[in-house]
């Protein structure tokens, strides 16, 4: 009897870790919370991650955001970060020119022709001025260049590209797609 009550003794003993375990929730818990950790980090980057709308609106003024740049609202995150994109759209490229040599005054005259839409330029680090952050994707950075929001669509696009060529001011005037992008000093 002793022998049987010693090995039932053993027993119990190896298998306290494991009864712990199951009173706490077991293996199976530890697992759950895991994944529910994992899957918060994930949804947090893709969050952060997000695109911001793009105002294409001349006559609203965003907050941190210059005169002559085409303005999106920034994800709201405390990740720190290089860079925030907008979301995609197109733009008729009017003109391209030599870096920082579009002025506001051309910018300003041209927006006339286009009252319902934003005419934005490039002026990124103009001027070593590390406060021209706002650059935009698909371009070449050795041009500067004048352009004027066309759309979500490339149907609005096209339309857009058919009222500058009219105007017949603007030779070589070309549709891009592309995106904001803030850059962090």
């Amino acid at each position: 009897m002793i022998k049987a009550e010693l090995e039932e003794a053993d027993y119990l003993y190896a298998q306290a870790p494991y009864a712990a375990l199951a009173q706490n929730g077991g293996p199976v818990k530890i697992r759950s919370i895991a994944t529910a950790v994992i899957l918060f980090l994930a949804s947090v980057t893709v969050f952060a991650g997000t695109p911001g709308t793009v105002y294409p609106d001349p006559e609203s003024a965003c907050p941190d955001f210059k005169a002559h740049e085409l303005c999106f609202k920034k994800p709201v995150s405390n990740a720190a970060r290089t860079e925030y994109l907008s979301t995609p759209f197109y733009a008729v490229i009017l003109k391209t020119a030599q870096p920082c040599t579009i002025t506001e005054e051309v910018r300003l005259e041209t927006q006339t022709l286009f009252p319902q839409s934003k005419v934005f330029s490039t002026r990124f680090y103009c001027d070593e001025n590390i406060e021209e952050n706002i650059s935009y994707t698909n371009i070449n950075d050795q041009f500067g260049f004048l352009a004027v929001h066309a759309g979500t669509s490339l149907k609005e696009a096209n339309q857009r590209l058919a009222e500058v060529k009219a105007l017949g001011r603007f030779p070589g005037a070309n549709i891009r797609k592309m995106q904001v992008k803030l850059v962090s000093p």
